[in-house]
């Protein structure tokens, strides 16, 4: 029989551990978990419930445990889950048939995200594929945060179906999401540093103006209500701090800047602004795209 391997990397998850180790207890063959020096009970949860803990150093963000954590893995496939995911049965079915006759070398799995209380279907929350499933030789994490995996062979995406998808208990609250972003932004930050990336003021009005332009538009965040439009407004936040950190790393280095360029920067934005204005309209708003098509006689 073909050995499954559960890999699950944590930091002071107390509240979401039991959650995730319940969902895959019937499933793996082992579990490893790899904490980053928590402050709480995790690795008293971790060890309960039978799985072999490892301790790897704090480093704010997951990716460098990741090859450490797959590496003390002893099964030929590997499943990775955080501690704020928990595997659904039709999921895990479907993953011991793809180990009996598997046509990929790894696999891209759906994942639901539940936010402020709520499955998000759009603004890219939805299907939000991630590999997770995958034979331990094909796959390999980079240290850098969000990295997208290293692969060789062949991959496959699995169906966006929810009974297909991780559950993902993602932020719970406005708090939650603000301390994540101030952190990966830091990092983010450094790493455009590293490799040379250089301020411009520019940066603070198209990078969120685009995100969020991306989000609620061109993403149909909002068709997610309320929920889209906070997302939405949160992630260009979250561009605006990344860029502001940029310039902070330059000592806040003063910027040659007039009003008549700013306004002209933000006209472009503004077209932008019109154009996926009309293209949500044409979409269904209100029933314009009929009235059109029935202006210009088109069935």
């Amino acid at each position: 029989m073909t050995k499954i391997s559960v890999v699950i990397n944590t930091l002071n998850e107390e509240n979401n551990l039991p959650r995730a180790l319940a969902s895959v207890k019937k499933f793996a063959d082992e579990i490893i978990v790899v904490d980053m020096k928590s402050d709480d009970s995790t690795v008293d949860i971790a060890k309960k419930a039978g799985a072999k803990v490892y301790e790897y150093k704090r480093m704010g963000y997951v990716e460098p445990a990741r090859n450490f954590a797959i590496g003390k893995a002893t099964g030929k496939w590997i499943l990775i889950i955080d501690a704020d995911e928990q595997l659904p049965k039709n999921l895990a079915k479907k993953l011991k048939e793809i180990v009996k006759n598997p046509s990929a070398n790894y696999y891209r799995l759906p994942r639901k995200n539940l936010i402020f209380g709520k499955w998000v279907k759009h603004s890219r929350w939805w299907p939000d594929h991630n590999i997770r499933f995958f034979q331990k030789e094909f796959v390999s994490w980079s240290e850098i945060i969000h990295s997208v995996p290293m692969t060789q062979g062949k991959g496959l995406d699995l169906p966006a179906r929810e009974d297909l998808a991780i559950i993902h208990n993602n932020y719970e609250s406005i708090e939650q999401y603000i301390e994540r972003m101030n952190r990966y932004t830091t990092l983010q930050a450094k790493g455009l540093v590293d490799d040379g990336y250089k301020f411009s003021w520019k940066d603070v009005i198209v990078k969120p103006t685009s995100e969020f332009l991306s989000r609620y538009f061109a993403g149909e965040g909002y068709k997610d209500g309320i929920h889209g439009l906070a997302l939405a407004l949160l992630q260009a936040f979250s561009e605006l701090t990344l860029y502001l950190k940029v310039w902070q790393s330059e000592k806040f280095e003063e910027k040659e800047i007039s009003v008549e360029r700013v306004i002209k920067t933000m006209k472009k934005q503004e077209s932008d602004l019109h154009y996926w204005q009309a293209d949500t309209l044409l979409k269904g708003g209100g029933g314009v795209l009929q009235k059109i098509k029935r202006k210009l006689k088109i069935s």
